[in-house]
């Protein structure tokens, strides 16, 4: 682990000088943009060679091409959208589309690629333009952002330790691919059966309730907790990602919605149908909407070992089967009724949901497990970073 006198001594009296990234006599640094890439010219240029676009998932990756347009190392920037002023670290043959650009350093001996990086990935966001709702980061901005040039050694070594950290995390998260992965084929196993083996029911005959919610009419900023898919972190509801809706609504209009402990709400229309979460008492009063069917259960059946089969290949199969040929994916509430569900008695069910329990504390709990894991190497990092790259400032001449 870094100690925290090394970074003092680090940093200790450094002096750094500032200069524009790419405006003026002293710039650091020359920006260029993508261009145009249809998905029909990704297609009839299959090759080898990355093409990187503004996504965030992938590592921005889109496609691959025949050609490249850029040989070495750069960062490029995502220009337009959402993700506008992300920053990514690239090397090698790739090419970017039209809402990328292009950052290529003029002297590598005075700045350090992956130096800048860093800096951006703090920087670049302070600058991003969210006029008209379509946020930008166009290079007339990139231009003027400054830049702390310590020595070149600092540096390096700035870069060395955040490098650590975004190693460990990056073990970690694939550590927990792997773990879900694991879990999956558990999850399925576990809940195949051989013909004859259980007893099988439609879920509406171990359900007291099955329906679904409506659109309110009007939100607050506080008051009963509206839930939606939004609101969905994995298999739990994250109370950050709420929305609300006063109590006169909640006991009139939805009154039909009023959500209970342990229900479970499952997502039963558009992208995400499939995804479910369970109602825990500290969310409640709470209500949701017509794309979540709410189902309550009988004391017959083990509701983790439901919400397990929910989440398992064969509601997946059910669903394709189910939705096939729609143009928008949807399950009524017949459907759901009618889901065949394998039904082994209560001790079985118990065993199965005592295993794959500990499984999904492992690969979903933000309190235990990887994730939590995950979450404080990043706080680590951010630490790190921040406080690495604090310097004082002053007017940057262009």
């Amino acid at each position: 682990m870094i100690k925290p006198n090394f970074m003092e001594k680090l940093l200790d009296g450094v002096e750094v000088e500032w200069k524009s990234l790419s405006q003026g006599e002293n710039k650091v640094a020359e920006l260029m943009r993508g261009r145009v890439m249809s998905k029909e010219y990704l297609v009839d240029n299959a090759g080898e060679y990355s093409v990187y676009s503004s996504q965030t998932t992938n590592n921005g990756e889109i496609g691959k091409i025949n050609t490249f347009d850029f040989d070495g190392e750069f960062l490029s920037w995502t220009t337009d959208g959402a993700n506008a002023g992300t920053v990514f670290y690239r090397t090698g043959k790739f090419s970017i589309t039209n809402v990328c650009g292009l950052i290529k350093i003029n002297n590598t001996t005075e700045l350090n690629y992956k130096y800048l990086f860093y800096w951006l990935s703090i920087e670049s966001k302070k600058h991003v333009y969210s006029g008209m709702g379509n946020p930008k980061l166009m290079s007339n901005q990139v231009a003027k952002i400054p830049i702390p040039i310590p020595t070149f050694h600092i540096q390096t070594e700035i870069v060395r330790i955040l490098d650590t950290f975004t190693e460990l995390t990056a073990e970690l998260t694939a550590e927990l691919t792997a773990r879900k992965k694991q879990f999956t084929y558990y999850l399925d196993k576990s809940l195949s059966f051989e013909e004859g083996e259980v007893e099988w029911k439609p879920l509406g005959e171990v359900c007291s309730l099955i329906t679904k919610g409506t659109t309110p009419s009007s939100y607050e900023k506080s008051g009963v907790a509206f839930v939606k898919t939004e609101a969905f972190d994995g298999t739990r509801i994250n109370k950050n990602k709420l929305s609300y809706i006063s109590q006169t609504i909640h006991e009139n209009t939805l009154k039909r919605s009023i959500l209970q402990a342990n229900d479970i709400l499952f997502t039963i229309a558009g992208a995400t149908i499939g995804k479910c979460v369970t109602v825990t008492e500290d969310i409640l009063p709470a209500n949701t909407n017509q794309a979540l069917a709410i189902i309550r259960l009988t004391e017959e059946v083990n509701s983790g070992y439901i919400f397990y089969i929910l989440q398992s290949r064969h509601m997946k199969d059910y669903i394709y089967r189910s939705v096939k040929g729609s143009a928008q994916p949807n399950l009524n509430l017949q459907q759901m009724n009618n889901y065949p569900i394998p039904i082994p008695p209560l001790t079985e069910q118990e065993r199965i949901v005592s295993i794959l329990d500990k499984f999904d504390a492992l690969t979903s709990s933000i309190t235990e497990g990887l994730p939590h894991e995950i979450e404080l190497r990043q706080k680590q990092y951010e630490y790190y970073r921040n406080m690495l790259l604090s310097f004082p400032k002053e007017e940057v001449e262009v």
